[in-house]
């Protein structure tokens, strides 16, 4: 799948967000680093219509985020840095099968379809679980599950370790190896940005550097860090 930026620039408050950015991406795995503020989590909120370019335009798959944004939305799944901002629903299940209700219309095969994502990842023993009572990366694992659910032409992830423990950030590496959808991981986590195809440096609303991890993250940590 192929994401365009053509001299996209976000304002807000008469205060430019990101400028002159103009982008192709179209490998499996794309991290996206910078400092605090720099403009990451904008970038990708383009990707699927969360944010709207000032001037400029984004096409997904040749898809306009301004025309075809419910299109778009069910391409592309975007998993928050805080779980609780997507889960909605007390159980687990009953929040999964949420998702697909304008998606998939017997409720036995929604069923179906959100058993088969917990068992995907290894979570099935969640299934009737109260949200409130399971740990942080039991709930972000629940979060991606729901977003895996409606099956996705990409993935998008803000920051998904950050709230994570070591074994369950070294858990998310793991599942996010094995996906078969491309994915843009915005992240702080070097060693996680590490495994990617590419990496977009993001400084001040613009591309400070866009390179293959060997090369834009040494650049990253001596100028940036």
């Amino acid at each position: 799948m192929l994401i365009d930026f053509k001299n996209v620039q976000v304002m807000r408050d008469q205060r430019p967000i990101l400028t002159r950015l103009n982008l192709s991406l179209a490998e499996h795995r794309i991290g996206v680093v910078g400092p605090n503020g720099a403009g990451k989590s904008t970038l990708i909120r383009l990707i699927n219509g969360l944010v709207m370019p000032s001037v400029g335009e984004i096409r997904v798959d040749g898809l306009d985020t301004r025309r075809d944004v419910a299109a778009i939305r069910r391409k592309v799944g975007f998993v928050f840095q805080n779980p609780d901002n997507q889960i909605v629903f007390p159980v687990v299940a009953e929040d999964i099968e949420f998702g697909l209700r304008h998606r998939v219309s017997d409720p036995a095969l929604r069923r179906q379809r959100v058993q088969q994502t917990l068992e995907q990842l290894n979570i099935a023993h969640l299934t009737d679980r109260v949200v409130h009572t399971l740990s942080g990366g039991e709930r972000q694992l629940v979060a991606l599950a729901a977003v895996l659910a409606t099956r996705p032409d990409i993935l998008v992830f803000d920051e998904p370790t950050t709230q994570l423990d070591l074994r369950y950030r070294n858990r998310f590496e793991q599942i996010l190896a094995g996906l078969p959808q491309p994915a843009i991981v915005v992240s702080h986590d070097l060693a996680l940005v590490s495994t990617m195809n590419r990496v977009l440096v993001v400084d001040a609303g613009g591309l400070a550097m866009d390179d293959v991890p060997d090369r834009a993250l040494p650049w990253y940590q001596e100028r940036c860090a």
